[in-house]
């Protein structure tokens, strides 16, 4: 360990200490902040069963499958720092629950990387680097065709409908693109604030792009290949203060600065529950290529430099990533307060989109990023329609 990185550790061992000083005890952590997927879906009235699914090269990834009607899967799709939880931790009105008792078989994925996906074949998580060395390119290649495979045997189906939030509609353009095949198994792909072009985010989340241009080299010359890893000192230390009353005002202004400003969809009763799941861990090389292609402006693939280009892709830039053989039927659900996929970036998508058969802007001029999987009115503003959707091309 460097001494730059001794030196924060201390530091944020300090903060802890003088935090706990402060306030003493924190308050009563929820309980829904310490239950794992399943445990929530059984506590909610389902039962799940959990699946391991092995992709082509070797990661083995966990898939929940809360029961329903086999002939009516669908597939739902977490994002960037995420897990399949963040599809239930609002519990009775979460979209898993939701789903469920429509009688909908749901699946949920993780991709590699997580707390539920830290397994391998032959790669140790802790000692081999190989297994960080991944972005959504992986993703879309490898994990999505993998798990999307299994839920259409186990359910004996040709196609699924499936709903992806934020990269987690990235990685299905990407898997569109590569492997066209792939088309032909979605009845229906439901977008959730769309990524795929992101060269228009708005402040603070821009900001967040130029910080990571920044501290990108600083992290990689320290040898770290993933951020934001369970119980450790840093995580331990944003559930303590996040779980605190007085805790909320910073922490949920943390979060609206990059996703966009939305009081009343995230109350300070949920927030211990929520950084009981999130942010889940991701690799360094994930965060890289998001941010290689908000500064290209253009949807692309891993940028490795000159001479890695030239060995991998046999040109000098990275190639774009070839949006018309996306040709599944795609709805787009997008709204104006998201910082992150914005109304601009999500027009640009849609024009490229040869099927897409439904385009919808919420009418709460308020609704941000996280509102789509956290908020606290789903049921009311996000739901009627994603349930007419999965309806209408069921």
């Amino acid at each position: 360990m460097s001494n730059r990185v001794h030196s924060i550790w201390i530091i944020l061992n300090l903060i802890i200490i003088l935090t706990q000083s402060v306030v003493c005890i924190p308050e009563e952590i929820p309980e829904d902040a310490k239950l794992n997927f399943t445990q929530l879906a059984i506590k909610y009235g389902h039962k799940c069963d959990e699946h391991d699914v092995v992709t082509e090269d070797g990661y083995i990834l966990k898939v929940f499958n809360v029961r329903g009607d086999k002939t009516r899967p669908v597939y739902l799709q977490h994002g960037f720092t995420d897990s399949a939880d963040t599809f239930i931790i609002r519990g009775l009105t979460s979209l898993v629950i939701t789903l469920a008792e429509e009688g909908y078989d749901v699946w949920a994925g993780n991709y590699r990387g997580n707390k539920y996906a830290q397994c391998h074949q032959t790669l140790d998580p802790k000692t081999d680097k190989l297994f960080w060395d991944y972005s959504q390119h992986e993703m879309g290649v490898f994990d999505l065709p993998a798990m999307i495979d299994h839920v259409l045997k186990k359910t004996g189906q040709k196609q699924l409908q499936a709903i992806g939030h934020s990269q987690g509609t990235m990685t299905f353009y990407i898997m569109a693109a590569e492997k066209p095949e792939y088309n032909d198994k979605i009845k229906l792909f439901i977008s959730l604030a769309p990524i795929c072009y992101i060269h228009h985010m708005k402040p603070l989340a821009s900001t967040a792009v130029e910080i990571w241009s920044l501290l990108g080299p600083l992290v990689e010359s320290e040898g770290i290949l993933h951020l934001f890893s369970r119980h450790t000192l840093f995580s331990e230390f944003i559930k303590a203060l996040c779980s605190l009353r007085i805790g909320y005002p910073l922490c949920s202004t943390a979060i609206f600065s990059f996703a966009g400003f939305d009081i009343t969809e995230l109350e300070h009763e949920f927030l211990p529950i929520l950084v009981g799941h999130y942010p889940d861990t991701a690799s360094v090389k994930n965060g890289n290529h998001l941010i290689q292609i908000a500064e290209k402006k253009r949807f692309c693939k891993y940028d490795y430099g000159l001479w890695g280009n030239l060995e991998i892709y046999g040109t000098p830039e990275p190639p774009n990533y070839d949006l018309g053989k996306v040709v599944m039927p795609v709805a787009l659900i997008a709204s104006e307060n998201d910082y992150f996929s914005s109304l601009k970036d999500v027009d640009l998508l849609q024009n490229q989109l040869s099927n897409l058969v439904y385009y919808h802007v919420m009418e709460r001029k308020v609704h941000n990023h996280i509102d789509f999987v956290w908020g606290r009115n789903m049921t009311g503003y996000l739901f009627p329609i994603v349930l007419r959707l999965l309806e209408k091309h069921g």
